[in-house]
């Protein structure tokens, strides 16, 4: 839309955006919509692979000029979950713009198709971002589970070669990230089997198969290519990991493997053991952990 249009074809144009959503037609809809304190522009395209649609959902905060953007990234053993759970939303009330974001799923495409979409991502909210006003020369990101997982290797990896790709439009662009939050993500697939408990086992084999095609061990060049731990350096950013101590499905010591590396390269890196807290909860977002977030991410951008 023309920002020369007059008001009654903007209402018209904005009319026809909503009456389209309604109808089922989000994946091409690049609408703004006002939830509570946020502006949120849902299903913007930043790729395209073999006719598959990767889209972002962003979340501005109302009020903030020029906010700091965290690329928020979902978990879902890889294989499921979408961008629509996005639970930073009070990071947004703080002033801070958050990029929710898709990417393929290991049924559709085995890695490193996951780590070039988030990648991709990171570029194109870099070259988007006088269009939406918010600031990306500093990113942080952030995600859960097997987002953490993606969130950590995203910024460990900052450019890595095989690791980059070539999706998207935007090649030109850094992904580089200046900060991760990694809640209770897996770190080192060459020892989280050995780590599980039987429940763990239930979930993580089948889903590293479908991830990197095999059991780790039969498949240990790529299993290393998708673990942070080995591709710590002294040139990565800082790093806050929550974890609770009675995780059934990601061992603790995956945490504490990352927390390792970081501290024998001296690297600026924070460790909360959530005690009592189980594979997510409330736990990891009630008042002190949200102020711990908020004081890390403060510091870093």
């Amino acid at each position: 839309m023309s920002h020369s249009a007059g008001p009654v074809r903007f209402l018209i144009l904005l009319f026809a955006a909503i009456c389209l959503c309604s109808d089922g037609d989000a994946a091409h809809a690049q609408q703004a919509s006002r939830e509570g304190s946020m502006r949120v522009a849902r299903d913007l395209e930043y790729a395209s692979v073999d006719g598959h649609s990767l889209e972002l959902d962003l979340y501005l905060p109302a009020a903030a000029e020029q906010p700091p953007l965290i690329v928020w990234i979902h978990g879902g053993a890889w294989r499921a979950g979408s961008k629509e759970r996005m639970p930073l939303g009070w990071l947004v009330e703080k002033g801070y713009a958050v990029a929710s974001i898709d990417y393929r799923l290991s049924p559709v495409a085995r890695f490193p198709a996951q780590i070039h979409d988030c990648k991709a991502a990171i570029r194109f909210l870099r070259a988007q971002q006088s269009e939406y006003g918010y600031n990306a020369d500093r990113i942080a990101v952030a995600g859960s589970s097997a987002g953490g997982h993606l969130a950590a290797l995203v910024g460990v990896t900052n450019g890595h070669g095989e690791l980059e790709g070539t999706v998207g439009k935007h090649l030109k662009q850094s992904s580089d990230v200046a900060a991760i939050i990694d809640w209770y993500g897996p770190t080192n697939f060459m020892t989280i089997l050995h780590q599980s408990t039987p429940h763990g086992l239930s979930v993580r084999v089948p889903a590293l198969q479908l991830l990197i095609g095999d059991r780790p061990e039969n498949v240990p060049d790529l299993a290393r290519l998708a673990s942070p731990v080995f591709h710590v350096d002294e040139a990565d950013p800082p790093l806050l990991m929550l974890h609770g101590d009675q995780d059934p499905q990601v061992p603790i010591n995956q945490s504490h493997e990352l927390h390792g590396r970081y501290s024998q390269h001296g690297l600026p890196v924070q460790f909360e053991v959530v005690h009592g807290g189980a594979h997510g909860g409330e736990l990891f977002f009630d008042a002190r952990r949200r102020k711990l977030v908020e004081d890390f991410l403060d510091e870093q951008l």
